[in-house]
């Protein structure tokens, strides 16, 4: 019989140090070959938000599954989260429906994980400063992963509402040793900092080039699309990349895909997956001064992992309850 697991069945059963494990893992796996998983489907939904859809298959641990997502930013004004998803896992043996997943926490927490082994295999150990370029859902769940691979002493955090940084720092900051701030503007935040995770909305770039020091490590994660980014050309431009997925990056990511339209740098530019980082096929960081960014899409295989130990841990917990089609 499948089995449905709400939003708070899966918060309660996946924690971000495991996430950040299995995220490796499966990272690990789609740069191996080791994955089935076409490129997502997405369709414009009447020019305000997108609908997706991200099947895919891995053979360890055997998982078959699909996320559906929509992306409505005016969904604010609603009392709504911006992203929404649904998970269906599969059995890989028959086909046979297993299990669906509020997927809106698994987005939410797994782009944090991949972004946290991102900079855990590329930051300097030495970093000590983070800025955050946003202040909603994905800043809240970046400052968590991020905290638990770096030990911070001061984090920073700036978005379009200064009240809404605010309310996040306080939110958060029961839980955190660092220095919290709330940033006058994306420059103050990242000037300096030794990591910055960019988690907005914005179409246009919100970091340049001349603020970001040498050394930095850049998790890019707002921008999904080709015609969005959040980095202007000169910072991507001197930058040493890493992406999830080479064939993604190329096809939707704006932070890649603008700059090679503008001829100031071609495919050849991404340094190499992050999989192939995590599975020591390619090289990370070279030197302390080098800036690093993870440009960060997500991928179905990302949620299949984490969907499939939420499913493994809540049934040994006897969460989720049975249902018939």
């Amino acid at each position: 019989m499948p089995v449905l697991l709400s939003e708070n069945d899966v918060r309660v059963v996946l924690t971000m140090p495991d996430l950040i494990v299995a995220m490796e893992r499966a990272l690990d796996q789609f740069s191996r070959g080791a994955v089935r998983q076409p490129l997502r489907n997405v369709v414009d939904v009447g020019g305000h938000g997108f609908y997706g859809v991200m099947p895919a298959f891995m053979g360890d641990p055997p998982s078959l599954g699909t996320k559906l997502v929509t992306v409505f930013h005016g969904n604010g004004e609603r009392g709504l989260p911006s992203h929404l998803a649904t998970i269906l896992l599969h059995d890989p043996e028959t086909g046979a429906l297993q299990a669906i997943l509020d997927g809106r926490y698994i987005t939410e927490a797994r782009t944090a994980a991949v972004s946290a082994a991102s900079t855990k295999h590329l930051a300097r150990t030495d970093a000590r400063v983070l800025a955050v370029v946003g202040a909603g859902v994905q800043a809240r769940s970046h400052i968590d992963s991020l905290s638990h691979v770096r030990d911070f002493e001061e984090i920073r955090v700036w978005g379009r509402h200064a009240d809404r940084a605010q309310t996040l720092l306080q939110e958060v900051g029961a839980h955190l040793r660092p220095r919290l701030v709330v940033s006058r503007s994306a420059k103050e935040a990242v000037k300096d900092a030794d990591v910055i995770a960019l988690v907005t909305a914005s179409r246009e770039p919100v970091v340049e080039r001349a603020w970001v020091r040498d050394g930095a490590h850049i998790c890019a994660v707002g921008a999904c699309r080709p015609d969005q980014r959040e980095m202007d050309t000169a910072l991507v431009r001197d930058a040493r990349v890493f992406v999830d997925s080479r064939l993604g990056a190329l096809a939707e990511a704006g932070d890649i895909v603008i700059p090679i339209n503008e001829k100031a740098i071609d495919a050849s530019h991404i340094a190499a997956e992050l999989g192939d980082v995590f599975g020591g096929r390619a090289v990370g960081r070279r030197s302390d001064s080098e800036i690093t960014i993870f440009k960060s899409l997500g991928m179905a295989v990302e949620d299949l992992a984490a969907a499939h130990l939420a499913l493994e841990r809540a049934s040994e917990r006897g969460l989720g309850r049975g249902f018939v089609l």
